[in-house]
């Protein structure tokens, strides 16, 4: 046989397990962007080939999370049903409701498709507001995305709490695993998480107690990483400690942040904190019938006879930027009767629910596009 070419048949034919076997290796499955949509479609055409049986199991989803199965019950299953693409599309059929209409208002409206706002809008929403593209919007007010409600009510967010990532870092004395040594990492770090999780405690109960209170209304704090350790028989030098907390706007912010310290400083020497994200705006807007975006925004709630539920949001969303810009922004889904399940297992949405919410749009932003020149728009 002549020399065949490098990965080539080298004039005979190939086996046709090789080809095979050639074939699933080409299928890109390295990580961090593994393509499994191509491996399973690949082992599903070789099972049916051989008349074999294939299930495709993924774990706690009853449907696939992005084939948007729809059941016999109208609810639409896929990731996103809720958080957000429902509020993307239910926005674009709102302006397209009112196009056909023929309807035009005193004010524009504007669509923003923002990315990264998972992830902390840092290279989204915070740098889009300080852009000249967003100032020549002339923002007057805006809306943002809000949570499902399991009841009739709808949520509505007024503002968010601010969130604080905290990596605390205690330095000690290293050694070997046998002895007991004095002023380890260990011991101070033990300080910081009984100070950092009692604190968590009162706010849980404080939570638990009130009836009045959501979790927008109360601090959360959640130890999310641990670091530290090389070995099993030697003592670290140093431990690591990183809490996600988010802080309501009735705190006292610069009186929090000496609470942290006070924290850290009772752990030890060599005890620091740094921060990963610092969210120092507690801006939030007004819910006072006096104030003409309220108004507008309440009035066609009342006319559509939706029950509203004034919230602080208790995570983190675009809202905050907008705010600190200082426009005044709600946070709204009009998703009631309705399961909070972002980011959760079976996320989905109604499709009556999702259709009444386009017919709720039209009207708030009719509304809203109709308030008349403010004073203090010059």
């Amino acid at each position: 046989m002549a020399p065949g070419k490098p990965g080539k048949s080298a004039g005979a034919s190939e086996n046709s397990s090789v080809t095979l076997f050639r074939e699933y290796l080409r299928i890109d499955t390295v990580h961090p962007k593994p393509d499994y949509d191509a491996a399973v479609q690949f082992l599903e055409r070789i099972g049916t080939d051989l008349g074999l049986a294939c299930q495709k199991v993924e774990e706690h989803w009853t449907y696939p999370p992005f084939e948007a199965v729809k059941d016999s019950q109208g609810n639409i299953y896929a990731r996103g049903a809720q958080d957000m693409k429902c509020v993307s599309i239910q926005y674009l059929e709102a302006i397209r409701r009112l196009k056909a209409e023929g309807k035009s208002f005193a004010r524009t409206i504007h669509l923003t498709f923002v990315p990264d706002e998972e992830v902390g809008g840092h290279k989204g929403m915070e740098m889009f507001v300080q852009r000249p593209e967003f100032k020549a919007l002339n923002v007057g007010f805006a809306m943002d995305e809000g949570l499902a409600s399991p009841s009739d009510t709808f949520s509505v967010f007024y503002g968010e709490r601010s969130p604080w990532w905290i990596k605390v870092k205690c330095m000690g004395s290293p050694g070997h695993g046998s002895r007991f040594i004095s002023n380890t990492a260990a011991e101070k770090m033990q300080k910081v998480i009984n100070s950092f999780l009692a604190f968590r405690e009162s706010e849980k109960q404080r939570l638990k107690t009130d009836s009045s209170l959501t979790l927008g209304d109360v601090t959360s704090l959640n130890m999310t990483m641990l670091e530290g350790g090389v070995s099993f028989n030697v003592v670290p030098s140093e431990m690591a400690a990183s809490f996600d907390i988010r802080i309501p706007p009735t705190v006292d912010l610069k009186a929090f942040e000496e609470q942290v310290a006070k924290w850290c400083r009772g752990a030890g020497d060599g005890v620091t904190y740094e921060f990963h994200q610092k969210c120092m705006d507690q801006h939030i807007t007004s819910t006072d019938e006096s104030d003409p975006w309220w108004k507008a925004f309440s009035g066609v709630c009342r006319d559509m006879k939706l029950q509203l539920k004034l919230e602080i949001f208790p995570a983190a969303t675009d809202s905050r930027y907008i705010r600190a810009a200082g426009h005044p922004a709600i946070g709204f889904s009009p998703m009631n009767r309705t399961p909070v399940l972002l980011h959760d297992h079976n996320e989905f949405l109604n499709e009556q629910v999702f259709l009444r919410g386009i017919e709720i749009y039209a009207r708030l932003l009719s509304a809203l596009a109709s308030v008349p020149p403010l004073p203090a728009e010059g």
